[in-house]
C-alpha cells in the first residue's frame, strides 16, 4: 500500500499549501493507514498533524525536510546559492521525535542563515531514532 512519506502542510513556509484536516480527509478516503508530515525546516504543525491523524485512525509520522549546511552550521557564506542541501528526516519513535525537536530548534538558534540549517555534527549528536531519506532533487 502507498503511503506518503514526504508531504508539506500549510506550516511549510513558502512551500506548503495543504491544510492538515483536508490532507487527513483525503488520506482516509484513499484508505491509506499512515502519512508523514515533512515541512521545511520546522515542526510547527506537528501537534495539529498528530491530533488530526489520530482522530481518523491514521498513523501520523512526524518529520522534517531539513536544510543541511555543506560545512558547519555556524559558517555563514557570502553566497546564498547552494548554501544547503535538503534531507528528509522522519521520527521512528519518541526518541526520534525528541531529537527532531532538538535539530529543528538548534538549526534555528545556531545555524540560521536565510534558512534554519543544521550540519553533520548536529545530525550525529541527535540522529538516534531518526530515519533519513534522500529522495529530493535538492538532497
Amino acid at each position: 500500500m502507498f503511503n506518503h512519506l514526504h508531504l508539506h502542510t500549510e506550516y511549510s513556509l513558502l512551500d506548503g499549501l495543504s491544510r492538515i484536516p483536508d490532507v487527513m480527509d483525503r488520506v482516509a478516503t484513499l484508505g491509506q493507514t499512515s502519512v508523514a508530515m515533512t515541512d521545511h525546516g520546522a515542526l510547527y504543525g506537528a501537534v495539529d498533524f498528530y491530533k488530526e491523524a489520530k482522530k481518523r485512525g491514521i498513523k501520523p509520522i512526524i518529520g522534517i525536510e531539513a536544510y543541511v549546511a555543506p560545512e558547519s552550521r555556524h559558517k555563514k557564506s557570502e553566497s546564498r546559492s547552494n548554501n544547503y542541501h535538503h534531507l528528509t528526516l522522519l521520527a521512528k519513535n519518541e526518541i526520534g521525535y525528541r531529537n527532531l525537536l532538538q535539530l529543528s530548534t538548534k538549526s534555528h538558534l545556531e545555524g540560521f542563515y536565510y534558512k534554519p540549517r543544521m550540519d553533520k555534527d548536529l545530525l550525529a549528536e541527535y540522529g538516534k531514532g531518526i530515519i533519513a531519506l534522500s529522495g529530493c532533487p535538492s538532497g
